[in-house]
């Protein structure tokens, strides 16, 4: 039975071989191979393709989620967990645009600075988007990255550039530069553009409201008129027209924008200020009752008690406030902006005795990270108290100004106020170098330049003045009056001559009706041969402004080489009655010199309009 079985067995494993054997023989099965392999492939692409769109599917769902969910925070004003939401996805889509949009609008409703990283992570994504690079120029300006800012708007295509945005984020450029001349052209732009809109109106009208042109300054104060009862500009508008009418005296209207000031919703302790400043000048006796009402308002709060102070020590009252202190409890002077405030009021009246013992005493423990400045009042008052000859006194001095400036652990705002009392009370090195580091900073630069500028004039360096002036030029090179600065120091210390003549000329083409770019100009084309060409700009300009001290000496000099000796002779005196710079006391000297060697024979002095000399000349002439 066994083997039977066994044979059975053998025989249907036998049969089967054949089977198969015969099946694969058979001239049909390929084509039923392939049918097999092509379902098989497609059931599995299939397969695939439904795992790879369903997951694709969820990604994009997701996606939108997190976006819907971004959006709304953000609306909602729940700003971190917008971040976090956006953070999220961006984690998983580096690139995404608008997760970055979220991130960049929640920063900057916080005040972040992290909103410059996002802008600018989003124009890295889209670089030849105008709007992109002006977003990210605005907000680099608002965090005081200025280079950041310009590189910004040089990338904007040159024909996206006449746009009303690009004109307001350029003049706000401007402005942070310290070119207000520019800023006002790039807003004027900009209400071209839009004349309807306010924000660009009232932009315009709050710098032409001081403009030497009335029909400009009548213009902008009806414009501020106008927006003073638009509610979003009432109080921006009230407070230029009251500081304008107070450097008109007209002390009428100035009256009444203070009581509507004061009446606004939006008013702040700095309004009050403004408000003081003007009633000091209407009147004395209703001034300090009025100053006093205030004081016991500005008490309660340590920022407001410090901006009176400050205030007062800035307006010749710094008496008043060191009578006050002894008033005040000690708790209320504790606090950092009211103790340098103190510390400034003693300054100003010069009690370097108390200023010693309130810079040393613990009852001023509260100035927190303003320690720096107490060191550096401590060290004023250690050298203005005893004979700077004597050696102690100079030490204890240089130790504590060295500790105040090591405590400023290089952070340029507190650089920045160090610089300004430095200079305050001249000490000249000390500011020089804090200035030095301060200029290295953008948003800080224009000032501590014009402070080197000033320090460096008054200590007749010339050739420092030349450089800070060259970096002026860097930094702002749309500026007539710097370029023609830059010319004119340049020529007059023969030093990059040609490149001063080719600066002389492009600050006169860009404003030839300001005397100091038309009278450099003219001192350009005078040395260069051209003195005929260089007198007739000259004589278009008003004479009360060419009887400047330093403008006289250059106009004394073209009439000299144009043998007016009268003329000469009369700006010469008006040279000499004020105080020049040493180079141009040496052009004055060349002057009087060719004066007293020319004939006796008097020649007619300047005239406005005359006849004998040629018209000013062409833009292609020059």
């Amino acid at each position: 039975m066994a083997e039977r079985i066994k044979d059975a067995g053998h025989g249907t494993a036998r049969q089967s071989f054949l089977s198969l054997e015969y099946f694969f023989q058979r001239p049909f099965w390929p084509a039923r191979l392939a049918v097999v392999v092509t379902a098989l492939v497609i059931a599995f692409l299939l397969g695939a393709l439904f795992v790879s769109y369903g997951s694709k599917l969820y990604e994009d769902w997701r996606q939108n989620r997190l976006l819907h969910r971004a959006a709304a925070l953000l609306q909602e004003g729940k700003l971190n967990e917008a971040s976090q939401t956006a953070q999220e996805l961006l984690a998983r889509h580096p690139d995404s645009l608008p997760a970055l949009y979220v991130l960049a609008e929640a920063a900057e409703k916080q005040n972040l600075e992290q909103a410059v990283s996002w802008h600018e992570q989003i124009a890295r994504l889209l670089p030849k988007d105008p709007d992109t690079q002006l977003n990210l120029a605005s907000a680099a300006l608002r965090f005081g990255k200025l280079d950041l800012a310009r590189e910004a708007l040089d990338r904007v295509p040159p024909s996206d550039r006449d746009g009303a945005a690009f004109h307001v984020v350029a003049g706000w450029l401007a402005r942070a530069q310290g070119n207000f001349a520019e800023q006002e052209e790039q807003f004027a732009a900009a209400v071209k553009k839009e004349p309807n809109n306010d924000l660009y109106q009232f932009n315009l009208a709050a710098l032409r409201i001081h403009s030497s042109d009335a029909g400009e300054s009548a213009k902008a104060h009806d414009t501020l008129q106008r927006l003073s009862q638009v509610a979003h500009y009432r109080t921006g508008a009230l407070r230029a027209l009251l500081n304008n009418a107070v450097a008109r005296n007209d002390l009428a209207a100035a009256d009444n924008f203070a009581q509507q000031l004061q009446m606004s919703p939006e008013v702040t302790f700095s309004d009050y200020l403004l408000c003081l400043n003007f009633y000091r000048k209407l009147d004395e006796k209703k001034f300090r009752p009025l100053l006093e009402k205030v004081k016991p308002f500005a008490a309660r709060n340590p920022s407001d008690l410090a901006s009176l102070m400050n205030w007062m020590n800035q307006n010749g009252l710094a008496g008043d406030v060191v009578k006050w202190i002894d008033k005040l409890p000690a708790a209320q002077l504790s606090s950092p902006p009211t103790s340098i405030a103190v510390a400034d009021a003693y300054a100003v009246v010069k009690n370097w005795s108390r200023l010693k013992r309130w810079t040393r005493s613990p009852a001023t423990a509260g100035w927190a990270d303003s320690e720096y400045l107490r060191l550096a009042y401590q060290a004023i008052a250690t050298r203005q108290s005893q004979s700077r000859s004597g050696g102690t006194a100079n030490t204890e001095f240089e130790t504590l100004w060295r500790s105040a400036e090591q405590l400023t652990n290089e952070q340029p705002e507190h650089e920045l106020a160090l610089a300004r009392l430095a200079s305050k009370w001249e000490l000249e090195n000390e500011s020089e170098e804090l200035w030095r580091r301060v200029a290295e900073n953008p948003p800080m630069r224009r000032e501590a330049f014009e402070a080197l500028r000033r320090l460096y004039r008054t200590k007749n360096e010339t050739g420092k003045l030349y450089d800070v002036l060259q970096r002026l030029h860097e930094s702002s090179p749309n500026e007539a009056p710097i370029t023609a600065d830059l010319a004119r120091l340049g020529l007059d210390l023969e030093q990059n001559t040609e490149r001063s003549h080719q600066l002389a000329r492009e600050a006169y083409d860009r404003a030839p009706k300001e005397v100091n770019c038309a009278v450099t100009y003219a001192f350009s084309l005078s040395r260069l041969g051209r003195n005929t060409e260089g007198l007739a700009i000259i004589q278009n300009l008003p004479p009360d402004q060419l009887h400047d001290q330093h403008a006289a000496v250059y106009v004394a000099l073209l009439l000299v080489e144009a043998s007016q000796l009268d003329g000469a002779q009369e700006y010469i005196v008006a040279a000499e009655n004020g105080k020049i710079y040493p180079e141009e006391k040496k052009l004055l000297d060349e002057a009087k010199t060719k004066l007293a060697a020319a004939s006796a024979t008097p020649s007619p002095a300047i005239s406005s309009t005359p006849a004998e000399l040629s018209p000013t000349p062409t833009a292609s002439q020059r």
